[in-house]
This record gives C-alpha cells, sequence and structure tokens, in this order.
C-alpha cells in the first residue's frame, strides 16, 4: 500500500466520519457504508477493486448524500433570519417617516407661530387705507358722471332753445314780409304793371300787328343763325370729348392727340434712350397666352382685358420720356412696343413701336 493510497483512504475516512454526525440516520449509514466500502476498496490490491463502472455509482450515490447531510438546523435558522431582517428594515423605514413628519409638523407650527405674530393693527390699518382709497376712486367716478350728465342735458337744453328760437323767428319773418306786402303797395304795383302790359299789347296788335309780325320773324331769324354756330361749336368740342365710368361717376377728358406730344422736347425718348440704354431692357416679355405670338398691331384695334392688365401697365412713364396720361388712357408695355390703350373699351390709342430693346 503506497501512501498516496493511505492519503486518500484517510480524507474518505474523514469525510464519511462528518457525514455520519451530521446526516440523518438512515442516510448516515448509506454514506457511512459507502464510504467504507470505497475505503475498504481501496485497501483492497487493485486486482481486487470494484471496476469502473462500480466506481461510478458509488460516487454518485456519496453525492446524493451531501445535500442531505446539510444541518437542519441552517436551513430553519435561514427564514427566520430573513424576517428579522425585513421587520428591522420595515421599523427603520417608519422610524424615518415618523421623523419627517414631526420635522414637517414642526415648520408648519413655526410658519404659523411667525404669522400669527404679526402687528395686528399694522394689517388692519393697511387694509382700511385700501378701503378708504377705492371708495376715493368711486366718489370721482360718480362725480365725473354726474358733471358730464349735467354737461349733456345743458346741450340738449341749448339745441331745443336754438330750435324753437329759430322756428319762432322765421315765422316772425314770414308775417311781417307777408304784412310788409299788403301795405307798401306791391301788390299795387304789380296789378297795376299787369294792366299796363295788357294795354300795351292790345294797342301793338291794333296799330301795327305786320310790322310786328315782321319784326318777329327777323329777330327769330337772327336767334336760329346764333345758335346754329353756337351749335356747331358746341359739336365740334364735344367731337374732342369722352365720358368714362370710374365706378362712382361719369368723367368728360378730352380725346388723346397723337401728333401733339411728339412736338415737344419735352418727350424726345430716341435722345434719352441712346444715352440710356440700360433702362429700355426691362426685360422678357411674357404673353397671357402661351401659344400667342408677335402680331404688329395698328391704331383702332380693340385688345382683351389680359393683354392690359396692371402686370403689362407703366406706371412710370416719366422714366421712359412718355407723356402723363389722363381720364382711361394706360401706356402698356406689348413685347418690345408701347401701346396707349383705352382700359374701358380696349381701343389702341397711341402705339410706338420698337421702343424697348
Amino acid at each position: 500500500m503506497t501512501l498516496t493510497d493511505l492519503l486518500k483512504s484517510s480524507a474518505i475516512g474523514a469525510l464519511s466520519v462528518a457525514l455520519l454526525f451530521t446526516a440523518a440516520p438512515e442516510r448516515a449509514e448509506a454514506a457511512s457504508g459507502s464510504a467504507l466500502a470505497v475505503a475498504q476498496d481501496r485497501d483492497q490490491p487493485r486486482r481486487e477493486r470494484p471496476q469502473r463502472g462500480e466506481r461510478r455509482e458509488m460516487r454518485q450515490q456519496i453525492r446524493e448524500a451531501r445535500p442531505a447531510a446539510q444541518p437542519e438546523r441552517q436551513r430553519e435558522i435561514a427564514p427566520q433570519q430573513r424576517r428579522d431582517e425585513r421587520a428591522d428594515r420595515r421599523q427603520s423605514r417608519d422610524a424615518a417617516r415618523a421623523e419627517a413628519q414631526a420635522q414637517l409638523e414642526n415648520r408648519r407650527d413655526q410658519f404659523h407661530r411667525s404669522t400669527n405674530g404679526r402687528d395686528d393693527t399694522a394689517l388692519a390699518a393697511q387694509r382700511e387705507a385700501v378701503r378708504q382709497a377705492a371708495r376715493s376712486r368711486q366718489e370721482r367716478a360718480n362725480q365725473e358722471q354726474a358733471r358730464r350728465a349735467d354737461a349733456q342735458q345743458d346741450r340738449d337744453a341749448a339745441r331745443r332753445n336754438y330750435r324753437d328760437g329759430r322756428r319762432d323767428d322765421a315765422r316772425q319773418d314770414r308775417r311781417e314780409n307777408r304784412r310788409d306786402y299788403r301795405t307798401d303797395g306791391r301788390r299795387a304795383d304789380r296789378d297795376e304793371n299787369r294792366r299796363d302790359a295788357r294795354r300795351d299789347y292790345r294797342e301793338g296788335g291794333r296799330e301795327g300787328s305786320r310790322d310786328g309780325r315782321r319784326y318777329d320773324r327777323r329777330e327769330d331769324r337772327r336767334d336760329a343763325r346764333q345758335d346754329y354756330r353756337s351749335g356747331q361749336r358746341d359739336a365740334a368740342w364735344g367731337s374732342r370729348q369722352g365720358r368714362y365710368h370710374d365706378g362712382r361717376r361719369w368723367h368728360d377728358y378730352r380725346r388723346w392727340d397723337r401728333q401733339d406730344w411728339r412736338r415737344s422736347q419735352r418727350y424726345n425718348w430716341q435722345h434719352y434712350r441712346a444715352s440710356n440704354r440700360s433702362l429700355y431692357r426691362p426685360g422678357r416679355y411674357y404673353s397671357p397666352y402661351r401659344n400667342h405670338r408677335y402680331s404688329r398691331l395698328s391704331i383702332g384695334i380693340s385688345l382683351g382685358s389680359v393683354f392690359f392688365g396692371s402686370r403689362y401697365q407703366i406706371n412710370d412713364p416719366w422714366r421712359y420720356r412718355l407723356p402723363a396720361v389722363y381720364g382711361p388712357y394706360r401706356w402698356v408695355r406689348y413685347y418690345d412696343d408701347v401701346l396707349l390703350v383705352d382700359i374701358y373699351s380696349g381701343e389702341v390709342v397711341d402705339v410706338i413701336y420698337d421702343f424697348f430693346w
């Protein structure tokens, strides 16, 4: 028997003894028997030992016996210890909550004591001052309202008296006029004038009705010729006038003269364009219709309203040395041309070709 076998046998023997004292009687006896069998087996010669499968079964029996060998006391003490620890933690939490509640109550009592300890007299005086100020404001508001009501009554009474006085004065004036008309002889003068007129008419008809008729015919022909001449002048002036309606009323305006403004050097736009070429490059012209192409327009043509809308109108003609417009006329850009359009009828009144570059 070698030293190694001896040490192994003694360790197994000690383990078996320990399991014997701690395990249950029936399991301890089985474990001790197995341990003794193992020890005896180790003491036997190698050729007389159990086979490998038997040794594996013996080790399995030893492992199954170990959990059963735990102290029963330790199994009983562990749940009790956990319950005690839970009770201790619960007591600690309750004590902390009680302490926090006590501190809160203490702060609350201190606040109430500090609030109740204020000077009640000063607080009452302050409240009374606030009430007095409110009463003063209400009194002033009532006084102002009463003053305004009195002023309004005075104004109404003044208007009423004024109307009554004017009505009485007008009636008195009419009475006096009628009285004066009756008393100062104006009625008698009027009647006398009527009588004289009738007498002269009758005498003139008897004495020279023929001459009177001839004179009347000459006078009528003279008046007719004079009326005809004045009528011609009015007609000629009317042909140069026009009317347009701005949405509220009709307005008269002078007809546009296409030649008059071209004679003025103020509107010499060709010379001005020669030195300000960039001003006459307003950018690309976008037609109101996608498929519309340029066509040379002449005076008298009528355009649709989309061609002289606000986006095509030239609101600052003075920048291009164009004359100012009036009435329904507006300068309108049409590609590189400039048209003067009557926006009420759509008629082209004036045109400048190749105005822009």
